[in-house]
Formats: structure tokens, C-alpha cells, sequence
């Protein structure tokens, strides 16, 4: 498709406002260069051929008051190159004025064009006096009129001189000589910005479509891992054909047997090659497949990600003007703006960061003069990095302004009463920081029309705090303050920690935890019906995370119990969990909104198994922990210690239907049996040999050994044969049973006619009720 087909369906004027949009970037960028570094003659170039293609193209399309502005423009970079004329503050304030008044013409459509400027003639006109006045070196030292800021919509305006008239009155005697002009063509919009609008639903379906291509293709590895088995098993098939033949060829046989010994090497040795081969290319298959899973979903998220500056490159313009109306002067400094940002996180994001830069140049930044007294510059000087790190997008916000006062909060909370002397005096800098984040709370007095009392670091907490994301202050008295935001690097995949709690996988978001550990019995203390350890001088809270999803209790099953903190400050609390499962890149899946919000779940996902996954959002965590404690109804964590799980009855339960299996595990597990599962007979006959087993329970039809040869050989191993032995079977004739209970079987169930009750019953009549 070439350029033409690109843009056929685009008028003129939607053409010129693209343009005129990135024109009108770069202006801005390089006079903001200007007024931060000085006269650099390189810096002038590109604005020179900014204003002149901006003039060429507003020819086109008869925008007459943006050609005129652009002109005059151009002549001003002219005489900055040329050393004519100097590029001074004064003369940058109403170059950016007239980048404003471009800027919203473009974006005006061309119905609404005549209008507008017919209701703003004397404005446009009082503007143009003024850049005319910017061009002319004699004018140097005159004050500059101040100019009205642009009006945002049409106003009734009395009746005033013609739009001719205004141009009129604001054109000089002499106008300078037309540049030939650069026609606008399509190419104007570079083919590496052209995108494709993509609906959200149709993106959610896509990174769907990815997830699941992903899980298909791990799903190769068990089939992976069964065949090496397979080609182990014929490896050993192999080995004891080659022992047979060896022995039988030492001893007086049969030509016939010796030529049927001959013919059936001659089998073997094709189809060994054949299994090596076909695994090695099933293998490099897999790889080609994951790699190309991963690619898929890896250039799914791409169309989400936008550079960083798409979302900043009005702040630079915002700090210097906002530092300026405050007697102030302040720049500020962009790093990392090719950084890739989800598109959500960097629209949610951009509101925030300004709240944050707006606070450090009214509550931060001191006096030009004061400053100096400090042996500081006297502009001072704001950072915004952009970055990625451990797999997680970082924005800091750092400004060398006078810092946070602590004892300032510490007298402000004592005001307030939030704490005592004692308390306020006690608590770190990262403590009273925090306080900062709270709805309301603000070491100012008075409101500003720059920085509400109260407004802006809680709003960035709270934004942060949906997108899974943490913040943290810091301050240095006299030297700045610092901002340090930790988001993950999309909202479609997030980095987290899968855990098993009472049985079930949950994902918790990396960012959420402070710190993942294992404490020992001995380290937990009760204190008011609640369980706590320590770190240091700091008492955790425990908490069992299957009672706050309402799945029981938490088990441990080994001396050590694993342990997820999250929260910080006063609302830090330890989660219980079962076992750590490992970390995973989880492709976020919302849950239907027929389901409404569930409480302490925040979305889905699958896990590389393909199982399910719920993601726990750990505010409502945070928030169900509040009120357990407020209601006194948090329950101790039970610790299943070795010396308790060794007094508790042993089970072996032996189906090849999982189904099966896992419902007579669960049913087994809540009367406090410990479970063990084999998936054939064979399986259970190498798991009874090395453990020692209260019970086994059998299904008959099964591969590679059925449940009545189970059954004869453990009755027929001296060791085993006092093991109590119970067939669960669908065959329920006479016959069957007879079968079952000739080769040894102390009970014969028919699972079409048995209850939970029913096969509870008849273990506790074999072995017992537990002792756990």
C-alpha cells in the first residue's frame, strides 16, 4: 500500500492538523532548549524548518493567521542564526505563545475555523503585534505587552473591526519577503507513526487468543518427558533382548530360533534409530513452538506500548511557565523517553505526575534569591526518569528544592492527634512520609490555586494503588525530594508469585510484597488472640490466607511456614500460605462482569499448565484483615509440624481417573487422613513397597497392572500382606466381588451405589478414625 492509498480518505485540513501537531512539538521542544542552554545555533535549525514548512502548509489550506505566525517566526530564527538578534526569555514567551495559538487553530475543524476567529480577531491580532515585535532587533528593550491567554471556546463578544482590519492594524510597513513554499503531501505523516485503530474488545480477544497459544504449547512438555520414559523403557526393552541373545548364542539352539533371534535384531535396531529421531525432531519442534508463542504474545503487548514522552512532552512547557508565574525559576529534565509505557498505565499515569511536579515547584522550590543564599543555582532543577527494572517500569521524581521538613509532620500529626509525642518521636522518615500519602493531610495552611490543601499525593497513592503499583518518598533537608513509582510494566501480563493455599493456586503481584520468607513454630507469638513474629524491631501480624478466602485453614506441612508480606507501615501483615509454586508472567484475564467485584480477587489468568489462576488484590486483602481484627475473629494459623503429620493415618488411593482420585483424596483429607495418590496399579505397587501405608484403596481396571494383581501381590509380600486392602470398583456382579476378595481384598465397594458416608464408613470399620 503506498502513501497515496494511506491517506486518499483524509481531507486537506485533517492533513495539516497532523502536521501541524508535529511542528508544533518540535517548536516547543526547541525553544525550550533554547531557554535552558542558551544561544546554541544548532538548536535554531530545526525551528527554522519547523516554521517554514508550517507556513507552506497553512498556505495550502488558506489558515492565514497561522501562515502569517509562522512567518514571522522563521524571520525571528533567521536573525538568531545570523547573530542579529538574541533569543532571549522575553522574546521565548511569545514564541510559545504563538506556538499556542497554532496549536488550537489546528485543532479547531474546518467548519468551526471562521467562527472562532471572527469571535478572537482582536486576540489573534494583539498576538501578532506582539511576535512582530519579538522579530525586531530595535525592540530589544521595550516591555512586552502582556498577552490574554487563548480562549478555549467561542464567546459572545460585541460587535468588533473585520478580521482584515485586525491583520491590518498588526502588520508592519515592511514585511518581510516571502521563502518559496513546501507543498503538504501525505508523506507528511512518516509511515513508522501510522497505526491501526484496534477496539479494546478485539485487543483483550487477541492477548486471549496469545495466552492460550502459550499454555497450548507448554503443554508439550509433560508428552515430552512421557516419551523420554518411553525411550528409557525401550532402551532397557533393548538391552535385555541384547542380554538374551548373548546368552543364547553361547548355548546349542535351534537355526530356526537362531534366525528368528538374527531377524528380530535386524527389527530392533530401525526402529531405536526411528524413536531417536523423531524425538529429537519433536523437541526442536517444541522450542520452534514456544519461541513462537512467546513471540506472539510478546508483539501483542508492543501494541499497547507507547515511548514515555508521548505522555510528558507537555511538561517541560507546564514547569517553566508554572516556576515563572511564582516569581520562580525551574527546569525540568526528561531521561528515559524512549522507555516503552503500557498505554493505560501512561494515560492513568500522566495526571499524577503532574500533581507531583506541580507540589515540588510550589512546596519545594525556594526563591531564585534564597536559593542563591544557599549556594544553590538559582534555577532550580526537576528530574523525570523513565526506566526499566527487574522487570518492572520505574518513574522517578526528584526536585534539589528544600525537601520535607519531618518535624513539620511530626508537629502535624501531633496537632491532629493521629499520635502521641512519644509515637511521633519514635518514627522513622519512611513512617512520617507515608503520612503524606494519606487523603487530606498537607503541611500547607492554606489552599493554592497551584496545589490544593491535601490534593495530589494521595490521588497519585490511590491511582498507583489500582495499577498494582507502590510509591515511595524519601527527602534529604535541603537538598530534595524524591519519588520513587514501581508499576508494572503492562496491565495485560503481570509479573507475580503463584502459591498454593489450601489446595488451590493464587497469584500475587511482584509489586505487592514487601518480602516472601519462611518462619519456624518457634518464632510465632500470640498476643491478644493474634499471632505475630519479628523482623528485626518490627512485630508482623500473621495472617492465614486460606481463612480470608474462606477455604478453611492453612496447613504447613513442614516445621517451616511459608509466608507473603505485603502492606507496609501499620497495615503490614504476613500471608500463610501452603508452598511457594514459583513466579510466573500471567496474561491478565477479566473476570466477567456478571460476576460483579469478588471480594480480595482482582482478575484471572493461566498458568503455563493451563490451570486457572485467580490474581488476589491485596488492598481488599489489606481491607478483609482490617475488619477480621476489628470483629476479633482472625483464627490462629495451624502448623502441621512433622511429629504431628506422623501421628496422622496414611492412605494410599490408587485410580487411573483423575476425577476419582482427586474426590477420594479431598473426602479422605477433611477427616484428617493424610492422601497419597497413584495413578495405576503399577504406580501403587512402588509406592506401597516404599512407604508405609494404614490402608490402600483400589480401583480393578487399570494400565500396565489392574487392582487384582495389586491386590495378590501385596497379600503375597511377607511385609505388606497386614495392610488392610479396599477395591472401589464399577463392577459390582457376584463374580467381581468373589474375584476381588479370592485374591486378598478386606472390602469390595461399587462406586455406582457408594456415598462420602459410605466409603468413610468402611475406612474408619478398616483402620479407624485418624489420631490427627
Amino acid at each position: 500500500m503506498n502513501g497515496e492509498d494511506d491517506y486518499s480518505h483524509l481531507s486537506l485540513h485533517q492533513l495539516f492538523r497532523s502536521e501541524a501537531e508535529s511542528q508544533a512539538q518540535i517548536l516547543t521542544q526547541g525553544l525550550l532548549l533554547l531557554d535552558r542552554n542558551g544561544q546554541d545555533l544548532k538548536a535554531i535549525e530545526p525551528l527554522m524548518r519547523a516554521a517554514h514548512s508550517l507556513k507552506g502548509a497553512a498556505r495550502i489550506v488558506n489558515m492565514e493567521p497561522i501562515e502569517r505566525l509562522s512567518h514571522v517566526m522563521e524571520d525571528c530564527f533567521v536573525a538568531a542564526q545570523k547573530g542579529k538578534l538574541q533569543l532571549t526569555g522575553t522574546r521565548i514567551d511569545r514564541l510559545l505563545s504563538g506556538v499556542d495559538l497554532i496549536t488550537q487553530l489546528a485543532s479547531l475543524s474546518e467548519a468551526d475555523t471562521p467562527a472562532w476567529l471572527e469571535q478572537n480577531k482582536l486576540h489573534v491580532a494583539n498576538l501578532l503585534v506582539s511576535m512582530y515585535e519579538a522579530a525586531d532587533p530595535a525592540k530589544l528593550n521595550e516591555p512586552s505587552p502582556i498577552v490574554p491567554p487563548l480562549p478555549s471556546l467561542p464567546s459572545a463578544t460585541a460587535p468588533a473591526p473585520s478580521v482584515a482590519d485586525a491583520y491590518a492594524a498588526a502588520t508592519p510597513t515592511v514585511v518581510p519577503a516571502a521563502v518559496p513554499v513546501a507543498p503538504i503531501t501525505p508523506s507528511a505523516i512518516p509511515r513508522d507513526e501510522q497505526v491501526l485503530k484496534v477496539s479494546v474488545r478485539s485487543f483483550d480477544r487477541l492477548l486471549s487468543l496469545a495466552s492460550e497459544s502459550r499454555v497450548a504449547t507448554h503443554s508439550l512438555g509433560p508428552y515430552m518427558q512421557a516419551m523420554q520414559r518411553y525411550k528409557k523403557k525401550k532402551h532397557e526393552m533393548v538391552t535385555a533382548f541384547e542380554q538374551l541373545s548373548d546368552a543364547l548364542s553361547s548355548m546349542p539352539i535351534d537355526d530356526t530360533v537362531r534366525e528368528r533371534l538374527l531377524q528380530v535384531r535386524q527389527r530392533i535396531d530401525p526402529v531405536r534409530q526411528e524413536l531417536v529421531s523423531r524425538i529429537a525432531e519433536l523437541e526442536a519442534y517444541e522450542r520452534r513452538l514456544l519461541a513462537v508463542s512467546q513471540e506472539i504474545l510478546d508483539e501483542v503487548l508492543i501494541l499497547r506500548m507507547r515511548p514515555f514522552r508521548d505522555g510528558v512532552q507537555g511538561f517541560p512547557r507546564m514547569v517553566r511557565d508554572l516556576a515563572k508565574s511564582l516569581g520562580k525559576d525551574a527546569r525540568l529534565e526528561i531521561v528515559g523517553e524512549d522507555t516503552l509505557v503500557d498505554r493505560d498505565i501512561l494515560a492513568r499515569i500522566e495526571s499524577p505526575i503532574n500533581h507531583m511536579l506541580r507540589n515540588a515547584i510550589d512546596h519545594g522550590m525556594e526563591m531564585p534569591e534564597q536559593r542563591l543564599a544557599n549556594g544553590k543555582p538559582a534555577r532550580g532543577s526537576l528530574r523525570l526518569e523513565a526506566r526499566h527494572s527487574a522487570g518492572m517500569l520505574t518513574i522517578l521524581i526528584s526536585d534539589d528544592g528544600q525537601g520535607v521538613d519531618l518535624d513539620s509532620i511530626r508537629k502535624k500529626l501531633i496537632e491532629r492527634k493521629m499520635a502521641s509525642e512519644a509515637m511521633a518521636a519514635e518514627m522513622s522518615s519512611a513512617e512520617l512520609l507515608d503520612f503524606l500519602l494519606l487523603p487530606a493531610f498537607s503541611l500547607k495552611d492554606t489552599a493554592t490555586h497551584v496545589s490544593g490543601r491535601g490534593v495530589g499525593l494521595d490521588a497519585v497513592s490511590a491511582t498507583v494503588r489500582q495499577l498494582n503499583g507502590t510509591v515511595r518518598l524519601e527527602t534529604e533537608s535541603g537538598k530534595g525530594f524524591f519519588i520513587t513509582i514501581t508499576l508494572p510494566l503492562s496491565q495485560s501480563v503481570v509479573r507475580a508469585l503463584v502459591v498454593d493455599i489450601a489446595g488451590e493456586p493464587y497469584a500475587i503481584p511482584i509489586t505487592k510484597i514487601d518480602r516472601v520468607m519462611e518462619i519456624s513454630r518457634s518464632d510465632i507469638f500470640s498476643l491478644e488472640n493474634k499471632q505475630f513474629f519479628a523482623i528485626g524491631k518490627d512485630h508482623i501480624g500473621l495472617v492465614s490466607a486460606a481463612q480470608l478466602l474462606e477455604l478453611g485453614d492453612t496447613h504447613a506441612t513442614e516445621s517451616s511456614l511459608p509466608v507473603i508480606i505485603v502492606g507496609s507501615g501499620q497495615r503490614r501483615h504476613a500471608l500463610a500460605v501452603d508452598a511457594i509454586i514459583g513466579e510466573q508472567s500471567l496474561a491478565v484475564q477479566p473476570i466477567d462482569p456478571i460476576f460483579g467485584k469478588l471480594r480480595d480477587i482482582s482478575a484471572a489468568a493461566l498458568l503455563d499448565d493451563g490451570s486457572p489462576v485467580l490474581i488476589l488484590d491485596i488492598d481488599d486483602v489489606l481491607t478483609s484483615i482490617d475488619k477480621l481484627a476489628s470483629e476479633g475473629s482472625l483464627r490462629q494459623v495451624q502448623r502441621v509440624t512433622q511429629e504431628l503429620d506422623a501421628m496422622a493415618k496414611r492412605v494410599l488411593v490408587i485410580d487411573d481417573s483423575l476425577t476419582v482420585r482427586e474426590m477420594e483424596r479431598k473426602l479422605l483429607s477433611t477427616r484428617g487422613y493424610k492422601v497419597d495418590v497413584a495413578v495405576d496399579g503399577m504406580d501403587g505397587w512402588n509406592a506401597v513397597r516404599s512407604v508405609n501405608y494404614d490402608l490402600v484403596i483400589t480401583d480393578v481396571d487399570m494400565p500396565r497392572m489392574d487392582g487384582i494383581e495389586l491386590v495378590t501381590l501385596i497379600k503375597q509380600d511377607a511385609r505388606l500382606r497386614t495392610i488392610p486392602v479396599m477395591i472401589v470398583s464399577y463392577k459390582d456382579r457376584p463374580e467381581d466381588r468373589a474375584r476381588g476378595i479370592t485374591a486378598g481384598a478386606d472390602y469390595y465397594l461399587t462406586k455406582g451405589s457408594f456415598h462420602d458416608e459410605t466409603l468413610l464408613d468402611a475406612v474408619v470399620d478398616l483402620i479407624g478414625e485418624s489420631d490427627k
